[in-house]
């Protein structure tokens, strides 16, 4: 991974151009938040994530700070198509020791961040006092030493670490899976060491420390493994509030917007339209996000937060990609405010539910290695009743509007046309059925899968969650017996 970021930073030097390389491991957040802090042109970021270590990835910044989109991506593309022959010296990465044009920004950088930190922190004494333990996992990868500068930074004292999983680990040895997204297998160790020093709230971070997941000890001794659409819900909740209580004018909420990607959970539209602030819904991934924070911040918005469902949360705008460094100690004051009012996360969420409606999701994924097969899947949806006929019902659920975003079809706007961009090269369909449950089915960009993500919202009042449950896992029943069609198409499952 470094012989791969030196090869970068030489291809960069040898053709003039200052470089800023980090001088060992870091989190995927820290290098947006480079680009804006030092005002530079662009930024790299090579890593693999939580995937097999032999599948790094080359992550790309612009100047904005966010990750690239049109036109910078076909730029790029069409730079490397124009020059196939490597340059002279393109392995000679010995040449950037000692270059006037090579820095290391490491120190300075996890220095301005925590200071930048400092003031998403509402409640010094409160952090300073608290009595609950928080269990910290940065499952093999780079998270540990940042989260723990994060939690001094917020005058906490620091997290206990998981010892096995604190160190860097290409081989991720107690995990089969490193991404904290498949649930409670990845937190087996965290659950074992929070149950033994008596912790109440465990924070995991994925291997490159963009991402965040959240698990609580319930008062029936069970752990409850919050998803990202819950965690999403409370962080969003948490920071309205606090800034509420810090702009007390109300025409400021005209300026003041939330973000979220448009297959996450709608609980940010239902707090935005009862507080008065302005809620908007992107493509799915932190690109789309952080542009549009960006655009907003320009226009001179605020924008307090924006998550989507794959437990990514951008909960301070000087990084404008998902950061799971900041939302692992904004959760820990978040709980630890709660607990001086006797709450735990969980009887939050609930609160926020019954106040601004219930929102029941459910996601998951089938795998499918071969592209045709995907295609013809969806395919299949566009000519369901005959040609260029979408489905009018799944199963015994009657759908009441399609919006297609592979083809950039929505029969919801007046000219039936999607008001989001679309993309030919990937598939992405959402369905709305007549009882208020919105489901999409998409291909992933990174991995071979299938997903799909399924909402049931309820206005606020006396739902009655279970029985919500219940219908929302009977449709999820119907999508995947009549939309995935798992034995036709040999769909194997995601594995519990």
């Amino acid at each position: 991974m470094m012989g791969f970021a030196r090869l970068a930073a030489t291809t960069f030097i040898t053709q003039g151009v200052p470089v800023y390389l980090f001088s060992d491991i870091t989190p995927t957040p820290f290098v947006p938040y480079t680009v804006l802090r030092l005002k530079l042109c662009a930024g790299l970021m090579i890593t693999a994530s939580h995937n097999p270590k032999q599948d790094n990835g080359y992550k790309v910044y612009w100047d904005n700070g966010a990750q690239i989109i049109s036109p910078h991506d076909k730029g790029i593309s069409h730079a490397i198509e124009e020059n196939l022959e490597p340059w002279p010296q393109a392995w000679e990465d010995s040449v950037i020791d000692g270059s006037p044009l090579l820095h290391d920004p490491s120190a300075s950088i996890q220095k301005d961040y925590c200071e930048d930190l400092n003031k998403f922190c509402f409640h010094r004494s409160v952090n300073r006092e608290t009595k609950l333990k928080f269990v910290h996992t940065s499952v093999h990868g780079v998270g540990h030493r940042f989260v723990q500068s994060a939690f001094r930074a917020f005058d906490f004292a620091a997290p206990e670490a998981v010892p096995e999983q604190k160190d860097p680990d290409p081989e991720f040895p107690t995990v089969k899976y490193p991404n904290p997204e498949e649930g409670e297998g990845v937190l087996t160790l965290s659950f074992a060491l929070a149950d033994k020093i008596k912790a109440k709230v465990i924070l995991a971070n994925d291997p490159d420390a963009d991402r965040l997941a959240v698990a609580e000890k319930q008062d029936s001794g069970e752990w409850r493994v919050f998803s990202g659409n819950e965690l999403g819900a409370l962080l969003g909740w948490w920071l309205f509030t606090s800034w509420k209580e810090k702009n007390q004018d109300p025409s400021a909420l005209k300026d003041t917007y939330m973000l979220s990607s448009t297959v996450s959970s709608k609980i940010l539209r239902a707090i935005a339209l009862k507080e008065g602030f302005h809620f908007e819904e992107t493509l799915t991934g932190f690109k789309w996000m952080g542009n549009r924070a960006k655009q907003l911040i320009d226009q001179g918005k605020n924008v307090l937060f924006a998550f989507e469902e794959a437990i990514g949360y951008m909960c301070c705008p000087f990084v404008l990609d998902k950061d799971g460094v900041s939302a692992a100690v904004i959760t820990a004051e978040l709980a630890s405010f709660l607990a001086t009012k006797n709450l735990s996360l969980s009887q939050q969420l609930k609160a926020i539910y019954v106040e601004y409606g219930y929102h029941i999701t459910k996601a998951s994924y089938f795998i499918c290695h071969d592209p045709n097969t995907i295609k013809k899947l969806f395919e299949n949806l566009r000519n369901y009743d005959g040609k260029n006929n979408y489905p009018k019902t799944c199963g015994k659920f009657e759908i009441s509007g399609i919006r297609d975003l592979t083809t950039g079809y929505d029969d919801s706007q007046p000219d039936n046309k999607a008001v989001l961009p679309t993309s030919k090269s990937s598939q992405m369909i959402t369905f709305t059925f007549v009882n208020g449950c919105v489901a999409t089915m998409r291909t992933s960009g990174t991995e071979p899968k299938i997903k799909y993500y399924t909402e049931l919202c309820a206005p606020p009042g006396n739902s009655d969650p279970e029985q919500l449950k219940k219908e929302l896992n009977e449709l999820v029943a119907a999508l995947e017996e009549y939309f995935f069609q798992p034995q036709k198409y040999n769909l194997q499952a995601k594995a519990e």
